[in-house]
């Protein structure tokens, strides 16, 4: 197998990168911090400038990518194989500096039900060592026999453990056993933090958050955390789900709402219709209510037909497309498949 060298310039680093493998998934295996979200060309989150060599970039979203930004020698890290030696600068970031990823054991500490599918998972690392994470990063978390899987964290930095919301996916081995067999006291393994598709906080314009699913652990992280930080803008979460029994959190957010002026919730149900909740698909719900985006930032999670009519809506309402971040809750059978280049 041969391998092309690319130079990070951020890292100040050259590593090399085997045929096949792309320039994101080279330089996390050599533990550089790159930033990235959703790693599937969908959120824009590696967005990087190619300064010298060729890449062929993988199938990508056009909201993550225009042919306008690839001819201005834009590339997705996440997408990029490298055809000769290059080198590379990502875009740089309004937010802090970026946590480097490590590796820690621990143990299950709380498991209980939000839904009739998804589990809150609670996870406390056994060194004792503090929790620091941009509100809104995921980890890769091992649970034993099973794959590894990446699931978002819901509560806020510097808390003793991690707090995991968990969809069972019918036959997915892991979810399986998390919703089935997982117990108090169970070993884990954790790699964190990871993505880049978190909270901006010297962002002083409204702020707005769209979760389908379990895509509202990471943006109750968001939310929690900017209300803690001082944060005065609207902030205004909707919430997309398919009936009233795939809610959760509801009133834990409208009690936020009371506390909080500034912070709106709105749950949207896709099939059911509901005297209490709106009825529709989240997009046309936000669509209704904000017809100028200009100026907001935008943290979108979940499934990815969710995320993708999201993306659209918002940057054709005006939303400016470094002002969005993408978080996509694959399941396994949606992960991206790497493909090899000879």
């Amino acid at each position: 197998m041969t391998a092309t060298f690319v130079d990070i310039r951020q890292a100040r680093t050259s590593l090399a990168v085997q045929s096949g493998q792309t320039i994101l998934d080279a330089a996390l295996a050599a533990g550089i911090p790159y930033p990235h979200g959703c790693r599937s060309g969908r959120c824009g989150s590696c967005k990087s400038r190619l300064i010298e060599g060729e890449v062929n970039l993988l199938p990508h979203s056009r909201f993550a990518l225009t042919d306008q930004e690839k001819a201005g020698g834009l590339i997705l890290a996440c997408r990029a194989l490298p055809q000769t030696d290059a080198a590379v600068a990502w875009l740089g970031s309004d937010d802090e500096e970026v946590q480097p990823p490590r590796r820690l054991d621990g143990r299950v500490t709380y498991l209980g039900d939000l839904t009739h599918d998804i589990k809150l998972v609670r996870i406390t690392p056994e060194d004792g060592a503090p929790l620091l994470f941009a509100a809104g990063q995921y980890a890769q978390v091992g649970f034993q026999g099973v794959p590894a899987r990446s699931y978002s964290m819901a509560n806020r930095s510097g808390d003793d453990g991690l707090e995991f919301h968990i969809r069972r996916v019918p036959g997915g081995l892991t979810s399986e056993q998390v919703h089935g067999t997982l117990k108090f006291g169970d070993r884990v393994t954790l790699e964190f933090p990871l993505g880049s598709s978190s909270l901006r906080q010297h962002h002083a314009g409204p702020i707005l958050c769209i979760a389908g699913g379990s895509g509202l652990a990471p943006i109750q992280s968001i939310v929690e955390t900017a209300l803690a930080l001082g944060m005065k803008q609207p902030i205004h979460v909707y919430f997309g789900a398919r009936s009233e029994r795939d809610l959760y959190l509801v009133e834990h957010f409208q009690a936020l709402g009371r506390q909080h002026p500034n912070l709106a919730f709105v749950p949207v149900l896709s099939a059911a219709q509901s005297a209490r909740y709106r009825s529709g698909f989240v997009t046309q719900a936000v669509a209704e209510d904000l017809s100028d985006l200009d100026g907001w930032k935008a943290y979108v999670a979940g499934p990815p037909p969710m995320v993708d009519a999201a993306m659209a809506m918002a940057l054709a309402l005006g939303l400016r497309q470094e002002d969005l971040h993408a978080d996509v809750f694959f399941t396994p059978e949606e992960l991206p498949t790497p493909v090899a280049v000879a």
